[in-house]
C-alpha cells in the first residue's frame, strides 16, 4: 500500500506532521509564535473579522511559521556541518533569521491593517 501514489502522499503527510510536531515541541521561537497565533485567532473571532481578513491573517501565520521552520532547518544543518563558529556559517544563519524578520514584519503590518480600525 505504501508504494502507491496515495500511499506515498500519506507517508509524506506523516513526515510533515512529525516535523511540525517536533518544531512545536522543541523550538522556543515556534512556541512563542504558536502562542501569538492563538492570540490573534481569538482576536479574529472577538472582532468578527471578515473572510478576506481571515485569509490574510492565515496567510501571514503560515508564512511566519513556515519561514521559521526553514530557518530552524538551516541552522540545524549549519550546526551539523560545522559545529564550531565559522564566519560563513554565521552569515548563513543570520540571513535565514533575516528572512524570518521580513515575514514577521509583514505579519505585524497585516495585523495592524486588520485590527487598528477595530479600536
Amino acid at each position: 500500500m505504501w508504494n502507491t501514489y496515495l500511499g506515498k502522499r500519506l507517508k509524506g503527510f506523516g513526515y510533515a506532521t512529525k516535523g511540525a510536531w517536533m518544531l512545536l515541541k522543541n523550538e522556543p521561537s515556534i512556541q512563542v509564535q504558536a502562542f501569538i497565533v492563538v492570540g490573534v485567532t481569538i482576536a479574529g473571532f472577538y472582532f468578527e473579522i471578515s473572510e478576506i481578513e481571515w485569509m490574510f491573517q492565515i496567510l501571514a501565520i503560515g508564512l511566519v511559521m513556515s519561514v521559521e521552520g526553514l530557518n530552524t532547518a538551516a541552522e540545524e544543518m549549519a550546526d551539523f556541518v560545522h559545529p564550531d563558529f565559522h564566519n560563513k556559517i554565521g552569515y548563513i544563519k543570520d540571513v535565514a533569521a533575516g528572512a524570518v524578520f521580513f515575514a514577521a514584519v509583514a505579519a505585524v503590518v497585516i495585523a495592524c491593517i486588520i485590527y487598528i480600525p477595530k479600536f
